[in-house]
């Protein structure tokens, strides 16, 4: 692949007066970092799945419960689903970051033990989806505090990541996160690549995401609810995805690929998803990996440089 050049620009660091805020500071030195990727790698992939299940539709309305081909329509995630994904990232033994609401853990306690029999990371998506929008701190606790007691109690899991449903963070998320020993989030969109979060001393590495690079805006559709009847082919899908993962590779960016196993784990779609991972890891200097490994060589390397 071509020597890659990094675009600043995409990192402006103009506060409109002149100066440099410590945020924007921020995203600068994740546009220089960008490119310093291990070994030979020159740009990273990050394999990311959301196991909604009933939570996404039962945090809305609970009356949803009631709505039998519904549920069962979310149930295909951790039924079929993931077992199907599983066996994909067995294939090639790839590990992947499943980001697990509190109320999936104890429903499906098996395909919980599954995902990390495999060797996978399991991170933090509420209790029951709940979006944080209007939520005060109070609530906002509530929501991390029963997550995390679900996650321990199931399966003796302490997640080190944290990802906010709906990608619905709060300006007091980070600093909670700190509060309570996460190592990084994934909910923001101010970067192509791994940052400190200013407002909490960089206690927290923030691992940007895109809606380019989520297969709920491709794939998902339930009348009245979700989607407007459109439903993508999923060779259309990988080719977008791969045009976007192209494109942060050439910038030494990461690309966040974020999926739900209800939507990607269908025959086709992961049939796509397969030809996917093939095209990344035919790519000799692209990284195909969790996040918490990259968070991990984040940190050692912001150690090294002191």
């Amino acid at each position: 692949m071509a020597t890659k050049s990094r675009d600043t620009s995409l990192f402006p660091g103009d506060a409109g007066d002149g100066t440099e805020s410590p945020a924007q500071a921020d995203r600068q030195a994740s546009s220089a970092d960008a490119g310093a990727w291990p070994g030979a790698n020159t740009g990273a992939v990050a394999l990311t799945f959301d196991v909604d299940a009933r939570s996404v539709m039962l945090a809305a309305d609970p009356s949803r419960a009631s709505r039998a081909s519904l549920m069962s329509h979310q149930d295909y995630g951790p039924l079929v689903g993931v077992p199907r994904l599983l066996a994909l990232l067995r294939d090639y033994g790839l590990r992947a970051t499943f980001f697990v609401p509190g109320a999936t853990a104890e429903h499906y306690p098996a395909v919980l033990a599954a995902i990390l029999e495999g060797g996978h990371e399991v991170g933090h998506h509420g209790y029951l989806h709940e979006s944080l929008v209007g939520a005060d701190e109070r609530a906002e606790r509530d929501y991390l505090e029963r997550g995390l007691d679900a996650l321990d109690r199931i399966a003796g899991v302490r997640p080190s990541g944290y990802r906010a449903p709906w990608w619905e963070a709060t300006a007091r998320t980070r600093p909670l996160l700190a509060g309570y020993e996460f190592a990084y989030d994934s909910s923001f969109f101010d970067a192509d690549a791994p940052y400190p979060a200013p407002e909490c001393s960089g206690q927290i590495v923030e691992v940007p995401v895109c809606w380019a690079l989520d297969d709920w805006e491709r794939y998902a559709f339930w009348p009245g609810i979700t989607g407007d009847g459109r439903i993508d082919r999923p060779s259309a899908v990988v080719a977008a995805w791969w045009e976007e993962i192209q494109a942060i590779h050439a910038i030494g960016g990461i690309a966040v690929l974020t999926m739900h196993p209800f939507l990607s784990g269908r025959p086709a779609r992961a049939a796509a998803l397969r030809d996917l991972i093939e095209r990344c890891l035919a790519t000799p200097d692209l990284w195909v990996t969790a996040l918490d490994e990259v968070v991990h060589w984040y940190r050692d390397g912001k150690l090294r440089k002191g």
